[in-house]
């Protein structure tokens, strides 16, 4: 039998005509009208809440306008659809998409609790806030408002088009899927505290393309004000534009991608945007290689390159907490064969080729991890370390920088021999969502230290507190970075001499030479 003393909100009251009437347990009034949620192992659990109008017909490829008010009371206990994608989402998928999920541990919408706001990875093509190991619940329980926001994907999500620029007062296109996650945040504002949450304390993560869209958000003059903490697990997107993109060099400007997005109506068969608007959103071509499926440098959303903001100090200056995995060259190396392994390397970086196979060097005729961590380092390894370089010497709040390689010592004759922490594997660990018959001690100890470290940094800012190791702020002349490797320890920047090679690259990159080179 449910304890009422305990369920959230049961004593609220609101306005009824001239009368007045209390909530029923599980229930929460907000700003557009009353939802009603599940009660779960001490929380309270809302599922599928609206937070702006869905972006179908005139809204396709626009900024999302306010979610409508309803009369009575909406039941929020299943997840709302997953954006269209290519994939199979539990929830299933809708051009319908913008419904936010909250597991709160509050018992009285006075408590104040930090709230931590998940954002989904996927390539910025693929995800949903439904995956089972995304479940907040073991979040929450540590003592946080734990909400999970959508945003559009694909095509749907970041198309950019001349006519599209036209028709919008900023005279900008593409970019929202961000502008999505950054309408979450408002509503978060607005209406976090009847859940018990603290608008005062937001703390943002994500992973992946949501690790990477963190990051934007933290460059994003639209995003001030509205998060107070970020959490990047393989994210950040400190690579200068490129035509043609790479990981780590993802992004493109404006003119480019608007080109791109002509392109693209002319392989859904359109003549104009009314007619690409006209086109079902299950019969319009998504895919990631098609162009059009990735954030941009538009001057709006994102101003600017993001390293050079950083280098200007023209962020949003909060405590962040950023890392990657060990492995993750093993989930993005193309090429299999060192010949080809070789090819690539001098298709992609021209005349730092060489220097780049010296310092990530192929063993024996073969692309192990030594070379695969080139592919680390271009995506996320260079991207964490540049945002913790550039923090740390342009910002005022800290920096807390992660390493993590929890795997088995696999012994020589196993098909996983040589192999580290893949893309992703963490996830499970910071959900304390951990679901394999094989997890050993040592992945419990280190699920629960990373559960507590972002609880923790969500609360305070920074991540220590009892029972916990004592994690150091990252600066530029100690370099402390946290490992999870087997228990929490503290080591040294991974791969750094090979980072600098990787760093000349980068920073050729912005010359007038390396811009010409790469067109």
């Amino acid at each position: 039998m449910k304890n009422i003393s305990l369920v959230l909100f049961s004593l609220a009251i609101i306005s009824l005509g001239s009368c007045t009437k209390p909530l029923e347990p599980g229930q929460v009034k907000i700003k557009h009208g009353i939802v009603q949620g599940t009660i779960e192992d001490d929380l309270t659990v809302f599922k599928g809440i609206p937070f702006a109008a869905p972006p179908v017909g005139d809204l396709r490829w626009k900024a999302p306008e306010p979610a409508d008010e309803w009369e009575g009371v909406k039941q929020t206990t299943e997840f709302g659809p997953a954006p269209m994608q290519g994939g199979n989402p539990p929830s299933g998928k809708s051009e319908d998409c913008l419904y936010l999920n909250i597991w709160s541990p509050a018992k009285s919408p006075d408590e104040k609790i930090p709230v931590l706001v998940w954002i989904y990875g996927g390539g910025f093509s693929f995800g949903s806030t439904s995956e089972p190991v995304y479940d907040g619940t073991n979040l929450a329980k540590k003592g946080v408002v734990l909400v999970s926001i959508p945003y559009r994907v694909g095509q749907l999500g970041f198309l950019a088009h001349p006519e599209l620029s036209a028709e919008n007062p900023n005279n900008v296109s593409g970019n929202y899927g961000l502008l999505d996650m950054i309408a979450g945040l408002q509503w978060i504002q607005e209406n976090i505290s009847a859940f018990g949450g603290d608008p005062g304390k937001v703390t943002i993560f994500g992973e992946s393309a949501g690790g990477i869209a963190v990051s934007m958000l933290c460059a994003s003059p639209l995003a001030k004000g509205l998060f107070h903490g970020a959490i990047s697990q393989s994210g950040g997107s400190f690579g200068p534009p490129r035509p043609t993109t790479y990981p780590g060099e993802n992004m493109k400007t404006l003119d480019v991608a608007e080109q791109d997005g002509v392109s693209y109506a002319e392989k859904a068969g359109a003549s104009s945007l009314e007619d690409l608007r006209d086109i079902p959103a299950e019969k319009l071509p998504m895919g990631m290689g098609m162009g059009g499926a990735w954030p941009i440098i538009d001057g709006y959303v994102i101003p600017d390159d993001q390293f050079v903001l950083y280098e200007s100090g023209k962020y949003n200056d909060v405590p962040v907490l950023i890392g990657y995995n060990s492995d993750e060259g093993a989930s993005f190396s193309r090429e299999k064969d060192p010949e080809k392994h070789t090819e690539s390397v001098h298709l992609r970086y021209g005349p730092y080729a060489d220097s780049l196979l010296t310092a990530y060097p192929l063993e024996e005729n073969a692309v192990t991890k030594t070379a695969r961590d080139l592919a680390r380092d271009a995506a996320f390894g260079w991207q964490t370390w540049s945002w913790a370089r550039l923090q740390a010497k342009t910002g005022d709040s800290k920096v807390f920088y992660y390493y993590f390689d929890q795997h088995p010592d696999y012994p020589e004759d196993s098909p996983n021999y040589g192999y580290g922490s893949p893309h992703g594997q963490e996830v499970a660990y910071v959900f304390l969502n951990l679901d394999n018959p094989d997890i050993s001690e040592s992945d419990t100890e280190i699920s629960e230290a990373m559960g507590t470290y972002w609880t923790n940094f969500t609360k305070y800012g920074d991540p220590n507190g009892e029972g916990v190791p004592n994690w150091p702020a990252f600066n530029n002349e100690t370099k402390e970075v946290m490992y999870f490797r087997q228990k929490p320890v503290i080591g040294t920047v991974p791969s750094e001499a090979s980072l600098e090679v990787l760093d000349n690259y980068f920073e050729w990159r912005r010359t007038p030479e390396g811009k010409e080179w790469a067109k």
